[in-house]
């Protein structure tokens, strides 16, 4: 596996880093991390669930569709701590999904489009592919630990609220789609070291710096001269005639 082909391992990890991308922004815009359902005794009257999302909470009676009571400024007055880290740092662990599946396009780019000996005016300035796809993975482990802690919190805060208050909170479906999506950073961070470690042959340096100047130029570098080298051509060609005796 050479580093300077596109692999399914890259275009796979590419796909799943997208995959999880929207699975967060999804997570993000549903009012469904937490439901409180509050039971009425009368016969005459139905249960209420309300639906509580980072930035809105939604009431619904039981067998309805429509809030009766929508608050879109929710994400103002959060009086529950999990939710108010979640605000945070979800939008930041998809920026920096969204960053590491920026530098995994620019290493596919560089590898499939731009030749193996660079210029060397414009050596300095070259993108190593290798080296994208590295911080990429690292980039993408760094998201789904921002994601997957708090989301993991929920599940204890909510029995904490549970305790605290009345056993009426239980988390709603946004909680499995963010830890799935942590899940699917994961595996696309997994996928990208797998890659930069296959792709070259050991022994190798653990990072591929940018180059310094042409590839190409390695090749014609001077050697130091050998002591005979430095002899004239006639000394050389004198033949060495041995007398015996």
């Amino acid at each position: 596996m050479g580093c300077r082909d596109v692999h399914a391992a890259t275009v796979l990890a590419f796909l799943s880093g997208t995959a999880s991308v929207a699975g967060l922004l999804a997570a993000v815009l549903l009012p469904n991390w937490r439901q409180m359902r509050l039971y009425t005794f009368n016969k005459n009257e139905r249960n209420v669930t309300i639906y509580t999302g980072l930035w809105i909470k939604c009431a619904r009676f039981d067998g309805s569709r429509d809030c009766v009571i929508y608050d879109p400024q929710w994400y103002t007055a959060v009086d529950q701590l999990d939710l108010r880290v979640l605000q945070f740092a979800l939008p930041l662990s998809m920026l920096t999904a969204v960053s590491a599946l920026f530098l995994c396009l620019i290493g596919m780019c560089n590898t499939a489009f731009v030749s193996s000996v660079p210029n060397v005016k414009l050596a300095k300035c070259l993108v190593n592919s290798a080296g994208c796809h590295l911080v990429a993975g690292l980039l993408f482990l760094l998201a789904c630990a921002i994601c997957l802690t708090p989301s993991v919190w929920v599940i204890f805060y909510n029995n904490y609220l549970n305790r605290k208050y009345e056993p009426v909170f239980s988390f709603d479906i946004s909680v499995f789609i963010a830890i799935a999506s942590a899940g699917g950073l994961f595996f696309t961070s997994v996928l990208l070291f797998l890659w930069y470690c296959a792709c070259k042959s050991l022994p190798s340096p653990f990072w591929q710096p940018l180059y310094s100047h042409a590839p190409s130029m390695h090749s014609y570098a001077s050697q130091p001269y050998s002591a005979r080298s430095r002899l004239s051509a006639i000394e050389i060609d004198i033949p060495v005639v041995t007398h015996t005796s």
